[in-house]
């Protein structure tokens, strides 16, 4: 039976999708999921994504390191906020992060429940997570986080670029994934230019952090992948096909 793929395009709209025994890869570009690769592939031990500012600003107390943001910034009382530069050159190797954002960690525990398995997607682990895809025999929804519940580019084109890299091997199983492999193609070739427009890189452009975006759209820096494993993530090594 072919295997089949699926975009959903916030978290609001999750409940219309069934979870159940699918491999869910949540993405949010700008800038939790691809700051949560850049952790991993920098050495840290795992990261415990928390919904809440409060809880995960107590586990600072359980010798946690706290990443937190809200609105594109490094939320109060809090070590780091939300930016992959902080992890480079190994900064943060061995220890154990907590973190909570304004969207990614939302559609993360939205992705948890009856599903076979929960991945992090990323412009810098792309072809890593479409290898580890088909070595599975499991469908696949690709959840993005959006923004504040709403639509966003950068995530819905990071869907149409994995659907593109795994249209071989699956069949589209909602008009979404026609339309953002589509959009990905068309623009493959200046994806920074094309994301500039995008209402979420105009945020991070008014903190200055523009270099986050350029890594953000770097792709396939990384060849592991992101899992979630008793309800932390943690990286896993994948051999390319």
């Amino acid at each position: 039976m072919t295997k089949k793929i699926e975009v959903c395009f916030t978290p609001e709209l999750i409940h219309l999708h069934q979870l159940d025994g699918k491999i869910i890869v949540v993405v949010d570009i700008f800038r939790a999921t691809t700051t949560m690769m850049a952790a991993l592939a920098n050495g840290v031990e795992s990261i415990t994504p928390v919904e809440n500012l409060e809880i995960c600003r107590e586990m600072s107390k359980s010798g946690y390191i706290i990443a937190g943001e809200r609105n594109g910034v490094i939320a109060e009382g809090f070590e780091l906020g939300n930016s992959p530069l902080s992890y480079l050159n190994n900064a943060y190797s061995e220890k154990k992060i907590a973190m909570t954002t304004t969207n990614g960690t939302v559609a993360i525990e939205k992705s948890k429940k009856n599903s076979a398995e929960v991945l992090i997607g990323a412009f810098v682990n792309l072809r890593a997570t479409a290898d580890y895809l088909k070595s599975k025999e499991n469908d696949v929804l690709i959840h993005c986080a959006g923004w504040k519940g709403k639509f966003n580019l950068e995530d819905s084109l990071y869907a149409g670029a994995l659907v593109s890299l795994l249209s071989e091997k699956f069949e589209f199983d909602c008009d979404g994934a026609i339309a953002m492999k589509a959009l990905y193609e068309a623009n493959q070739s200046n994806l920074k230019g094309f994301l500039s427009q995008a209402s979420h890189a105009k945020r991070l452009q008014n903190h200055n952090i523009e270099d986050d975006i350029d890594f953000c759209l770097t792709l396939d820096k990384y060849d592991i992948i992101g899992k979630i494993k008793n309800q932390v993530l943690v990286y896993q090594k994948v051999e390319s096909n």
